[in-house]
């Protein structure tokens, strides 16, 4: 099994250039950003009466999935487990008031569509295949790379 730093590595390779970085730091956040939101406009009713679940921010197939999604960073580093857990947290929230003022998934989808076009883009300045062609996890490593690059001292290639 790859260590996160190994993984970062490998990441690294196909985001080299400035621009490409910069369209990642904001383009990987709004797809893991309008992911959340899509799973929180999944109709909830099943999993509210089974958990018996009352707290509207976490009764939603979201809440669900994002433990799984911890589940793998926890296996990579903790630390960046708790990172991904507060991003994570921020998302639940900020689509839950989204969702009071416009139909969330509708929203959503306009960002998912939006970020991976800039992704797109930002590879084809890069000159290089996303990371995810090669391998799905990287759909996984992108988030991790992006709050390890903008929020911690040490800033990465």
């Amino acid at each position: 099994m790859r260590t996160l730093d190994q993984w970062f590595e490998e990441y690294a390779v196909s985001h080299q250039n400035p621009k490409n970085k910069a369209i990642h730091y904001i383009c990987v956040p709004a797809i893991y950003f309008s992911i959340v939101g899509l799973l929180m406009s999944i109709p909830s009713g099943f999993i509210a009466s089974t958990l018996r679940l009352n707290a509207p921010i976490i009764e939603n197939w979201a809440a669900v999935v994002l433990i799984f999604v911890l589940l793998f960073y926890i296996r990579l580093s903790v630390a960046m487990a708790v990172k991904i857990a507060i991003f994570s947290a921020i998302c639940l929230a900020a689509n839950y008031y989204i969702g009071q003022f416009v139909t969330l998934w509708l929203f959503s989808i306009g960002v998912f569509v939006i970020a991976w076009i800039g992704q797109f883009y930002g590879h084809n300045i890069e000159g290089k295949k996303p990371s995810f062609l090669k391998d799905l996890q990287f759909l996984m490593i992108g988030p991790a790379w992006v709050v390890e690059n903008l929020f911690s001292k040490k800033i990465r290639s």
